[in-house]
């Protein structure tokens, strides 16, 4: 018998500049000579349910003045492009990463460490952050990596899942995992309604985490994924000359809500939704929360944990997902959950848990 896999302990970190509130206002600067886009762009943000968002790179001191950062690397009529973008990539995300890295770590023999997983989708560099972490944390040369990328929010689930593998083919093997993502070097200038309110949903943050066969945390129990390759045009990243674009449609929410309503069985192992205890999921917006909590007609407090991982975060990417099951970690043994995030695809990766 195969042995089992457990998420045994999660660290999360995110960066010191709080920079919600100033892209609020510099995204109400650009709209500003038209009066109801204007009231419109302050409705919808003020109804998003965020209230902080941190990045790598400090704001700048007076969003009239043009410049989004303190080092004036963007500033209004001329964006850095995607190479300065990446150059800030390589400077920041280590250190962000590395700095969780030792948190979950602080008192474990690192030379014990078999895996090395890393998702990122906002960043590229080779030799890539991967082998940055095993230089800067003290780990083996020889362990095993594995970089998973540009798969978006979802990618947190396919490491969870690629990590009970592992685990489950060699009980020895201790699994690291890194979600490392700075949405926040993507803004680009611009004054499309739609793509306003999606800058001010993404923050910057990083989640490390340990998979072993130690019964200890939450048992990874099962994984099922659902791609809607009819609706694949509703969210999707591209690579542009002035950084990574992202498009992230209105209708994400329908479409999510309609993914759940018809595969809500397969997801569940065929149990009703009441029956499940715990609910991580990625709160990729407040939309989709609602979304997700109408599909399987769940209580109001059963996302409690997604919606203030949200207030106090906004979306980061692949590394949100795991800053809810951290909370997870923190509840009763015995209790059956269910995890899920959404992206690309458009893409549904989903998994059950029990606490241990």
């Amino acid at each position: 018998m195969s042995p089992q896999a457990y998420l045994n302990r999660i660290a999360t970190l995110v960066p010191e500049h709080d920079v919600h509130q100033f892209y609020l206002r510099y995204g109400a600067l650009l709209l500003e000579d038209d009066a109801q886009r204007l009231t419109l762009f302050e409705r919808m943000v003020a109804l998003a349910g965020i209230e902080h968002r941190y990045s790598c790179f400090a704001p700048a001191d007076d969003p009239r003045g043009g410049a989004i950062d303190r080092d004036g690397t963007s500033v209004r009529g001329s964006f850095a492009s995607t190479a300065i973008r990446m150059e800030m990539y390589e400077a920041a995300a280590p250190e962000l990463a590395q700095k969780a890295v030792d948190t979950l770590l602080a008192d474990d023999d690192r030379s014990l460490i078999t895996h090395l997983i890393v998702t990122s989708c906002t960043g590229f560099s080779a030799p890539g952050i991967d082998l940055e972490l095993v230089q800067r944390c003290g780990l083996p040369t020889s362990v095993e990596r594995t970089i998973i990328g540009f798969m978006g929010c979802y990618a947190a689930i396919n490491a969870l899942k690629l990590s009970r593998h592992i685990v489950r083919s060699d009980p020895k093997a201790r699994v690291l995992i890194v979600n490392i993502e700075l949405c926040t070097l993507h803004f680009r200038e611009a004054t499309e309604l739609e793509k306003l309110i999606s800058f001010c949903l993404w923050g910057d943050g990083c989640a490390a985490a340990l998979v072993t066969a130690e019964p200890l945390g939450i048992l990874l129990e099962s994984f099922h994924a659902i791609v809607a390759v009819d609706r694949k045009e509703l969210m999707s990243w591209h690579i542009r000359d002035d950084g990574f674009d992202m498009v992230l449609s209105g209708q994400v929410p329908g479409a999510v809500r309609e993914t759940l309503r018809n595969e809500h069985p397969a997801i569940l192992g065929g149990r009703p939704a009441r029956e499940i205890d715990l609910w991580a999921v990625h709160p990729g917006g407040r939309s989709v929360l609602d979304a997700v909590e109408r599909a399987l007609k769940l209580e109001p407090t059963a996302l409690a944990v997604s919606r203030e991982v949200l207030r106090r975060y906004g979306n980061m990417s692949s590394a949100t997902v795991m800053f809810v099951m951290a909370e997870m970690l923190k509840e009763p043994s015995g209790l059956l959950g269910c995890g899920m995030a959404f992206g690309p695809g458009l893409t549904t990766e989903t998994m059950m848990f029990r606490t241990a």
